[in-house]
């Protein structure tokens, strides 16, 4: 045996996914009394594919999810009063800071988005793993056709 090659030849070629070899599920997780940055983490984690064993960071093969019960998640410590949704509307003294109390009683979808949003790599990519997220504030969602698998987080 030659020095430095190991125990015979081995392949050592890296496995590339291509977007036609991507196969989908739908996930169905219920977020009622689920702490936000660690459901938004497993969130963000199946909409890109990295679960998966062919994981490839420049192709989308994640999976779609299916969010309910968004108004029951959880923040902890002060973060319900101490933390805001900043928005800008591109004029002078535009911008607005809504706080999270207020928002989970109007739009409590929008906090899980956002939180996730900010998990997802910043490229290109981040619009279509996205798009593949669905959030729904009640229990009911109109994602029954898809059969969904239920995920414990």
């Amino acid at each position: 045996m030659q020095k430095g090659t190991g125990q015979g030849k081995m392949n050592r070629k890296t496995h590339h996914q291509k977007k036609e070899d991507v196969s989908r599920k739908w996930y169905v997780i219920d977020a009622s009394e689920k702490v936000l940055g660690r459901l938004a983490a497993r969130v963000a984690k199946l909409l890109q594919g990295k679960h998966k064993a062919n994981f490839s960071p420049h192709v989308d093969c994640g999976d779609f999810v299916v969010v309910k019960n968004a108004s029951k998640v959880r923040l902890t410590g002060k973060k319900l009063q101490a933390k805001f949704e900043f928005r800008h509307s591109g004029y002078f003294s535009g911008d607005k800071y809504i706080p999270y109390e207020k928002l989970i009683k109007s739009k409590p979808e929008r906090i899980l988005f956002l939180a996730v949003q900010g998990m997802l790599p910043k490229n290109k990519l981040r619009a279509r793993y996205l798009k593949h997220l669905k959030i729904y504030a009640g229990a009911e969602h109109p994602h029954g056709a898809q059969q969904p698998a239920d995920m414990a987080v």
